[in-house]
């Protein structure tokens, strides 16, 4: 597999400091960075597409340390993640496949680890579409504080013949969540993997 033909990385951050309620010592800090890459697959069917997911490892760990370097955050400071793929129009949604197993390992090398699965939303659109990337605990799924998302768009991409390849990554959960549920300091072993 040759190496991935970047076109260019966007990366977008938020400081989430209230909502609604009194404002946080520190701000919750959310961003996501994108990855425009050129599709080999675009526009044929081609049988056997799984040598490029190899390829995408070096590409998920250099985004993720972007990311957490944007979130001026260490690894162990990041408490949710997800992942997701916007697949041009030549392509197919199978090309979002090459992503799962890439960006989870990526993702959790660049932390230093992490239990959860790795949330993830794929979709097949035009340039500008806008994708909103799931976001959950990173050692719990089911920590329903850290429920939430964090919108992605590149505005000229995914161009036909390209992928845009995401990590989103947040410092904490809600603000001030009042649902109930498994929290963060009751998680225990395996809790990740339900």
């Amino acid at each position: 597999m040759a190496d991935i033909e970047i076109r260019k990385i966007v990366t977008g951050i938020e400081e989430v400091w209230h909502d609604g309620g009194p404002p946080l010592e520190d701000p919750v800090r959310k961003g996501a960075i994108g990855a425009v890459v050129r599709n080999p697959y675009a526009g044929r069917y081609v049988p056997d597409i799984a040598p490029m997911m190899d390829a995408l490892k070096p590409l998920a760990l250099d985004i993720t340390r972007r990311l957490i370097a944007a979130l001026d955050a260490q690894g162990p400071a990041i408490e949710a993640y997800g992942k997701g793929v916007v697949v041009g129009i030549a392509g197919e949604l199978e090309h979002a496949a090459l992503w799962h197993q890439p960006s989870g390992w990526g993702i959790r090398e660049a932390m230093g680890g992490a239990k959860a699965l790795v949330p993830s939303t794929v979709k097949v659109a035009s340039a500008g579409a806008r994708i909103d990337i799931p976001l959950h605990h990173v050692n719990a799924a089911y920590v329903r504080s850290h429920f939430d998302a964090i919108e992605f768009c590149v505005p000229d991409g995914p161009k036909p013949d390209e992928i845009v390849f995401i990590v989103g990554l947040s410092t904490g959960g809600r603000p001030h969540p009042r649902v109930g549920g498994l929290r963060v300091e009751e998680i225990k072993l395996w809790d990740g993997q339900r």
